[in-house]
C-alpha cells in the first residue's frame, strides 16, 4: 500500500467534438473542477482527443493515432498533473512503429509518466470496429504504485472479463479504473446495456474487495455508415460492489469519493477472496476451449 491511508477518486463524464484541441482543453477543464474539489486520482474517458472513429472502418483514422512522445493530450495532461498533483490515467491512440494500439498512460502526481497498459480486449462488431484500429495490447495487466494509492487499468471491453480484473487484483491493486467509450448498438438502437455494463464492474468489485471507478462518454455522435448515443451512466462502487456515486445518461460533469485503503485492505483480508482460491484448480482458464492442457 502506497503512503497515506485515504485516497480521493473521480470519474469524469464529457461529450466529444470533432476539435481535438476543444475536447482536451474541456477535459483539462474538468480535471481542475474535479481536483478544486479534493480529487487524487482522476480518470477521464476512453479516447476523450475526438470523436470514437471505431464506428466505421475507414484508412483516414488510421493517421490519428500517434507515438506516446508526440501525444499533445498527455503532453498537456502531464503540466496539469504536476500543476495540481492529481494522478492522472490518459487514454491515447498510440503507434509502436508499425503497431496501434489503443493505450492508456499512467501519469503520477508530478507529471511524470510512469507506465503505459495497452487494451487486451479489442471487440469487433457494428458501430465497434475495434480490430480494424487495434492490436492486441502486449503489456499485460498492471498495478502502479502512484503517489495516492496502487492502481489497475483496464480498458472499456476489458471492463466485461473478470480474469483482468482478478489479476490486477492479485498484483495489488487498491482501485481498478476503467475509461470507457460505450453506447447504443447499431444494429438494435433499442438494446440498451448501460446495466448490464454496470453490473459486470460490480462484480469485479465484489469478488476481489476493490472499488472500481468508470469513466465514460456521453452525447450522439455521427459516422460514415453508423451512429452511437453513448449512454454515460459512469459510477463508482465500493469495494462491496454497491454503487456510491453515478451519473446520468446526458450530463457532462464528475462524480468523486473517497476510500480509506486500510480498512479496505483489513476487509480483503479478514473475508479470505484471496487465502482460499485454488489456481491449481484454474488451468483450464489459460486455454481458449476450456480444456485443461
Amino acid at each position: 500500500m502506497t503512503q497515506g491511508s485515504s485516497v480521493t477518486v473521480a470519474a469524469i463524464q464529457m461529450a466529444m467534438e470533432a476539435d481535438s484541441a476543444a475536447n482536451i482543453a474541456r477535459a483539462e477543464g474538468l480535471v481542475r473542477e474535479a481536483s478544486a474539489a479534493g480529487a487524487q486520482v482522476i480518470l477521464l474517458p476512453e479516447l476523450f482527443e475526438g470523436h470514437y472513429f471505431c464506428k466505421d472502418q475507414h484508412p483516414e483514422f488510421l493517421k490519428l493515432a500517434v507515438p506516446v512522445e508526440e501525444n499533445p493530450a498527455l503532453a498537456r495532461m502531464c503540466e496539469v498533473a504536476a500543476e495540481l498533483k492529481v494522478v492522472l490515467p490518459i487514454s491515447i491512440y498510440e503507434r509502436a512503429n508499425q503497431a496501434l494500439f489503443n493505450t492508456v498512460v499512467i501519469v503520477d502526481a508530478d507529471g511524470r509518466k510512469i507506465g503505459k497498459y495497452r487494451k487486451s480486449h479489442i471487440p469487433d462488431g457494428p458501430g465497434y470496429t475495434e480490430k480494424y484500429y487495434f492490436s492486441p495490447g502486449d503489456t499485460g495487466f498492471k498495478v502502479w504504485p502512484t503517489a495516492y494509492a496502487q492502481i489497475g487499468v483496464g480498458i472499456c471491453w476489458d471492463q466485461w472479463f473478470p480474469e483482468a480484473a482478478r489479476c490486477m487484483a492479485l498484483a495489488g491493486a487498491e482501485l481498478l479504473l476503467y475509461p470507457t467509450a460505450i453506447g447504443s448498438e447499431p444494429p438494435n438502437p433499442e438494446w440498451d446495456s448501460a446495466g448490464h455494463w454496470q453490473r459486470a464492474m460490480q462484480g469485479h468489485a465484489a469478488s476481489n474487495l476493490v472499488p472500481v471507478v468508470a469513466a465514460n462518454r456521453v452525447g450522439h455522435e455521427v459516422g460514415i455508415a453508423n451512429s452511437i448515443t453513448f449512454y454515460g451512466s459512469s459510477f463508482i462502487s465500493d469495494a462491496t460492489g454497491e454503487k456510491v456515486q453515478e451519473l446520468d445518461r446526458i450530463s457532462e460533469g464528475f462524480i468523486i469519493q473517497s476510500f480509506d485503503l486500510q480498512v479496505q485492505e483489513s476487509m480483503r483480508n479478514s473475508w479470505g477472496l484471496f487465502r482460499d482460491r485454488r489456481p491449481d484448480l484454474y488451468r483450464n482458464l489459460t486455454t481458449l476451449d476450456g480444456e485443461p492442457e
